[in-house]
């Protein structure tokens, strides 16, 4: 059964600290199949002016973060959306403190009948309070 309980919207998770490493960086981006020298050479990054090792736009979706007010079965959700937005690159060596929050849910009818949007937003900060990243996800139950 679906749930629209409205006042899970606001709800949050724990905030986790994520180290971010070069290893997993160069893993991501060849996943991707990029060979972006930005994100696989580090002597290259450095002479662009970062600090290290640049991670790829979508790498936040690497971490594992719980997902507040939501408790459906898994086999019956579809991921339908995912947006990021930076107030700067990732680089290794950030530590990040992650924190989900469920900001919206609402029904639409389909042709299989009626699914629940749970819409997310995950935020990331450095140590010092700054806020690096923004990513906002759609998850469908049907």
């Amino acid at each position: 059964m679906t749930t629209t309980d409205k006042t899970l919207i606001g709800s949050k998770s724990e905030t986790i600290e994520f180290e971010v490493e070069k290893g997993a960086i160069r893993a991501f981006a060849q996943a991707l199949g990029s060979e972006n020298p930005i994100y696989l050479n580090e002597e290259y990054a450095k002479q662009q002016g970062y600090a290290s090792l640049v991670a790829p736009p979508t790498f936040p979706s690497t971490f594992r973060l719980p997902k507040p007010g939501i408790n459906v079965e898994l086999s019956r959700t579809l991921h339908g959306a995912q947006e990021f937005l930076y107030e700067r690159p990732i680089v290794a060596g950030d530590v990040l403190r992650c924190t989900n929050q469920l900001v919206d849910i609402f029904e639409k009818d389909g042709k299989s009948g009626t699914m629940t949007f749970y819409i997310l937003e995950t935020r990331g900060e450095d140590l010092k309070g700054n806020l690096v990243f923004r990513s906002k996800a759609t998850i469908i139950y049907r």
